[in-house]
């Protein structure tokens, strides 16, 4: 079932004027933090691979069956299968697992809100905006707050009872090795725990049957699976399993802890399976980069926004005549771009040779020498003038 909502409003030209002058100190405040951003995305670059290269020459292999106390403080790679006499459960629904995480994942039927606009430019600089808000029901995983919605009446969602929530180990072995909850929250790998017939009774006895079923793998609340009401909800669950792991991190007493390396950066990796200490350092090194040029993608773009906020007075003066106004918003747009490539490349630059200026200087050089080495050979390759034979 599916409805809308239809809402209709104005503005006049003054008060778009108005109103784009907020987006210039909006625009100006964004472009200031991409700055900000792009700066310290590269010293963070910078720090994060001289603290995995300190890290990757440092690393010890070590046993998981043993301790050594001669490594204490030490960086070391430890690789084993982690083990635990805890059984994890969900105590208000019976349902238990064997692993390092049970996640129960709620969902309810209830009513969602979607909106959809459509503006125009009307003569003389005004604005048209046609907002048509779309209402249906489906399954959601987190709380839709009707009261909050355009259109609240006969649309409403009941509080949702039962929620996400997460059941971890408090400690684990691995070998020798005990592992407390900030080594056995980085593990992941989360694996689908269907509920079987097996737990059904255990659902009987701890939440009693009343709308309770098993359908799908899932616990249903609710009359009719195949008629769901606004109310019900479903409950599914995740398992973190037990299995073979790697940790390089700092040797401290019995387990683990942060490795502050003298670079500036904390390491403290932790890999599903029996995976090598240099693919460790390989994997922290490819996802360094990646955060990288990331940041430098988002920060480029976000300064181009920010810059056409700036100008935006510009496009809103122009829409007198809208046909106007699209040009000009074009023509900003354009500025926006190439004012963020050159900002933003400017600032990148600049923040190289503050963090790496041996390297940045040892560029310039390499890059003139090239330069000069091209003009030398461009010149000898050029013909020359005929000299006149003597008479």
């Amino acid at each position: 079932m599916s409805d809308t909502f239809t809402v209709t409003t104005r503005r006049g030209w003054f008060s778009r004027i108005a109103s784009s002058f907020v987006g210039v100190l909006i625009g100006f405040l964004l472009v200031l933090a991409m700055i900000v951003l792009l700066f310290w995305n590269e010293g963070r670059a910078v720090q994060t691979a001289r603290s995995l290269a300190e890290g990757a020459g440092a690393v010890i292999d070590v046993s998981a069956d043993t301790i050594d106390p001669a490594n204490e403080g030490r960086l070391v790679h430890a690789s084993g299968t982690v083990a635990t006499s805890e059984t994890l459960a969900d105590p208000d629904f019976g349902i238990t697992a064997t692993g390092v995480s049970l996640i129960r994942r709620a969902e309810m039927f209830q009513w969602k809100e979607q909106s959809r606009s459509e503006t125009k430019k009307t003569l003389g600089g005004g604005e048209e905006t046609v907002t048509t808000y779309s209402y249906t029901k489906d399954w959601v995983d987190s709380p839709q707050d009707s009261s909050n919605f355009k259109q609240p009446d006969g649309h409403r969602n009941p509080e949702m009872r039962w929620l996400d929530r997460t059941f971890s180990l408090s400690e684990a072995q691995m070998g020798a090795w005990r592992l407390d909850v900030q080594t056995l929250s980085r593990m992941g790998g989360e694996e689908d725990r269907p509920v079987t017939a097996a737990d059904a009774q255990k659902v009987k006895d701890t939440f009693g049957w009343g709308d309770a079923k098993i359908v799908q793998s899932r616990i249903y609340l609710g009359e009719d699976p195949n008629a769901p009401q606004v109310g019900d909800q479903r409950i599914s669950y995740e398992l973190v399993p037990l299995g073979p792991i790697s940790v390089v991190a700092k040797q401290r007493g019995n387990g683990f802890a942060h490795y502050q390396t003298y670079a500036g950066d904390a390491l403290f990796m932790v890999d599903r399976g029996v995976v090598a200490a240099g693919q460790m350092f390989d994997e922290a090194v490819a996802e360094n980069t990646f955060i990288t040029w990331l940041l430098r993608a988002i920060g480029l773009l976000l300064l181009a926004v920010g810059f056409a906020l700036v100008m935006g007075p510009i496009g809103v003066i122009f829409d007198v005549i809208p046909f106007l106004g699209s040009l000009a918003r074009l023509g900003t747009g354009l500025v926006a771009f190439v004012l963020a490539i050159a900002v933003g490349t400017v600032v990148i630059a600049v923040a190289w040779f503050w963090y790496r200026p041996l390297l940045s200087l040892g560029i310039i050089v390499i890059g003139a020498l090239i330069s000069w080495l091209l003009v030398r050979y461009g010149k000898s390759r050029a013909p020359q003038p005929a000299t006149p034979s003597p008479a």
